[in-house]
């Protein structure tokens, strides 16, 4: 990884749009600050559409794309998009509701097992608002012992289950999605080809479920508080971590593109 003054004027002026991860990077520990928040506004004020990328629920995505100045957001790591402003505003659901209905069926035999085996790892705050996958808390409130969190991967990998991590959360699903193909897919949506997409957007991100991205797109950073071990590591590292990274890496961006 570079410091994030090396990205250059010539990278930033061709960027049509920016990708982020939500927690521990635009936000801090959980907390929007003034300026993250004032960071999106000028990202958006400099030309640069802004699509939030996360882990998340679907409801959280429905809920930030009509509040912040966003052009759209992925949502449970890529497996449910939200286009706001338009009469979907509400999560963008690829599977039919008998596929639907099956997986959820998969998923949650799969939790009892991990709840039986595991019973010291817990839920995640909002797990029950989730349609496409099943976390469990290990960053946001709770610590659990790094074996615990390798025995419940073990559970659910044999029996099929997809697993991925963020700095918060043990994701757990029978979809195959990831943040980078539901990125790509939404952008396909919206007439954007695949391949410029790649090197028209950028990634920001911290942790191992944003390492899809961080393969998928050319100019991509991290905030200094990015943790994991991704197949490709992001270019660029911001100077600070969590939200003041974010804030760094949008005023390098703005500052380059109005040179």
């Amino acid at each position: 990884m570079r410091p994030l003054s090396e990205l250059g004027a010539s990278e930033a002026t061709c960027l049509h749009g920016l990708l982020f991860d939500v927690d521990d990077t635009l936000l801090t520990r959980g907390k929007l600050t003034e300026p993250a928040f004032s960071a999106l506004h000028q990202l958006a004020t400099a030309g640069l559409e802004l699509i939030a990328v996360t882990g998340r629920s679907a409801s959280f995505a429905e809920m930030i794309g009509q509040q912040w100045p966003i052009a759209g957001a992925i949502a449970e790591n890529g497996a449910l998009s939200v286009l706001p402003g338009t009469q979907q505003d509400q999560a963008i659901d690829p599977l039919s509701n008998e596929h639907r209905q099956r997986h959820n069926r998969q998923l949650q035999a799969l939790c009892r097992d991990i709840q039986q085996q595991c019973p010291e790892l817990r839920p995640s705050t909002d797990a029950h608002l989730r349609r496409s996958d099943f976390t469990y808390d290990i960053g946001e409130y709770r610590q659990p012992e790094p074996t615990l969190v390798e025995r419940a991967t073990e559970i659910a990998r044999a029996q099929g289950a997809w697993v991925t991590r963020s700095s918060l959360h043990l994701h757990v699903s029978f979809e195959r999605s990831d943040k980078a193909t539901g990125a790509i897919g939404f952008l396909s949506a919206r007439g954007v080809d695949e391949t410029s997409a790649r090197h028209r957007f950028a990634f920001i991100g911290d942790s191992d479920n944003d390492g899809p991205c961080f393969a998928a797109f050319h100019t991509t950073i991290a905030v200094n508080n990015f943790c994991g071990r991704p197949s490709v590591p992001p270019r660029y590292l911001t100077p600070s971590g969590y939200g003041r990274g974010f804030a760094e890496a949008a005023g390098h961006l703005c500052r380059l593109r109005r040179q």
